[in-house]
């Protein structure tokens, strides 16, 4: 089958479990289609295990020529980037600027390194020679949360406002960070030549404030070209080209394409809404690239279930992915309740925050791509022919399932938890999204 063939069939797969689910199930749609991807890679394992029939080895190599981390990072991340950066509310997110630059960058700092060591500790007691070197790498691409995870879950949920303004911007912004922690050290790991201190500051100039430069750049150029239409339909297709050919361009000239997808869709979502778009388009854009979210995200998350098909796993493998979930949150937790000794000095925050920012703290397919890439043929145990690919991606699997699965099913209790104490502090929600509008339309227009 073509690659074209094989995401129809995905496609229609991702919809049927999506209906399914609407008519018999009460989960969140991300969170069912993934688990009944699962579900479906289950049955198809232990059917081949069985000698029933066997389909093990052909879907798996059906799912190898999607190349999933380049359909993800040069395909689709704009795509959902983009239709994340568009829900942004520029006030709110002006309100917790700080907070948010805090966790982008310290708290992915302080995880990185927290389960660098933690991870080898761990294997210097299970006896498997893991250098501390790719023990920092899983660290370095497990830490940032997943913006495509957080904003597919968390916001439909309608948590309080500081709390969801912190988790989607934070998940927004700390790509851009986590990358150059992940490349300095794929580059020692992997690569010939020793970063040097310069060289880690160029690549963070070039690729993250590159990103936001040329993503500022980009959402201007669009915001001139809307607002100089009068077609309807022309005004909705024009923002389809931010994350085509301007997530192409991005990484033609070596910036961060996702930092830019999410720049140029908050100057679209907050400023040419209000300004540039007719009425009528204003009024289709959410709903436009709400469905194409939705149905890129149902891809998405099909190909993350799925996914299990292309990995061989050993009996050390259940271990370390057992080990990985449990250092992941508390290294997460750890990173939060670090920054937040510093916030509460300033300014008080729903006592639910930590704990939500905590198990909020999604990871997605974003993960996984990143542990795709490394490179194969690293051994740690010849004798099994256990990798350091194999190694990362069955630890980074094994979290980013139970992030969507577990995290992602059971933080509505936490959230309503949140919103009791919010109202029991004598704060009422729905003046937000009233005055969230007013100073929108007013900025806007200055």
């Amino acid at each position: 089958m073509t690659v074209y063939t094989t995401l129809c069939f995905l496609a229609a797969a991702a919809m049927l479990i999506a209906f399914i689910n609407s008519k018999i199930g009460q989960m969140q749609t991300t969170i069912a289609i993934t688990a009944g991807a699962l579900i479906l890679s289950l049955g198809i394992v232990i059917s081949g295990h069985n000698n029933w029939f066997q389909l093990k080895d052909f879907a798996a190599e059906t799912l190898n020529e999607v190349h999933f981390d380049d359909f993800l990072l040069k395909g689709v991340l704009g795509f959902l980037l983009f239709a994340g950066g568009l829900g942004v509310k520029l006030p709110n997110l002006k309100d917790q600027k700080w907070e948010i630059t805090v966790l982008a960058l310290l708290a992915t700092l302080i995880s990185t390194f927290f389960i660098g060591g933690v991870t080898w500790l761990f294997f210097q007691l299970i006896g498997i020679p893991f250098a501390f070197i790719y023990c920092l790498l899983f660290g370095a691409l497990i830490s940032p949360t997943d913006p495509i995870a957080v904003l597919a879950i968390v916001k439909k949920l309608n948590a309080p406002r500081r709390i969801s303004t912190q988790i989607e911007g934070e998940s927004l912004f700390n790509d851009g960070f986590g990358l150059v922690i992940f490349m300095t050290l794929f580059t020692v790991a992997f690569g010939s030549e020793t970063p040097t201190a310069f060289g880690v500051v160029e690549l963070f100039l070039h690729e993250a404030i590159g990103g936001i430069v040329y993503g500022f750049l980009l959402g201007l150029l669009f915001h001139y070209l809307i607002c100089h239409t009068d077609d309807h339909s022309m005004e909705l297709l024009l923002t389809l080209g931010i994350p085509t050919a301007g997530y192409v361009f991005a990484s033609l000239i070596g910036v961060s394409g996702p930092l830019a997808m999410v720049v140029a869709g908050i100057m679209i979502g907050n400023w040419t809404r209000y300004i540039g778009f007719s009425k009528e388009s204003e009024d289709h854009l959410d709903h436009f690239w709400e469905l194409v979210d939705e149905f890129l995200n149902g891809v998405l998350f099909l190909l993350i279930g799925l996914s299990m098909l292309t990995f061989t796993f050993h009996k050390e493998d259940w271990i370390i992915m057992a080990f990985a979930i449990p250092a992941v949150l508390i290294a997460r937790y750890i990173s939060i309740r670090i920054c937040y000794l510093g916030f509460n000095r300033y300014r008080d925050y729903n006592p639910y925050s930590i704990r939500i920012l905590t198990w909020g703290g999604l990871r997605g397919g974003l993960a996984i791509a990143m542990a795709m890439a490394v490179p194969a043929g690293y051994m740690i145990v010849p004798e099994k022919n256990i990798d350091v690919r194999e190694i990362i991606l069955v630890m980074t699997y094994a979290v980013v399932v139970f992030s969507i699965l577990i995290q992602g099913s059971t933080i509505t209790k936490l959230i309503e938890k949140a919103k009791i104490a919010e109202r029991d502090m004598g704060i009422q929600p729905s003046t937000y999204k009233q005055a969230e509008t007013k100073t929108q339309r007013e900025t806007a227009k200055e």
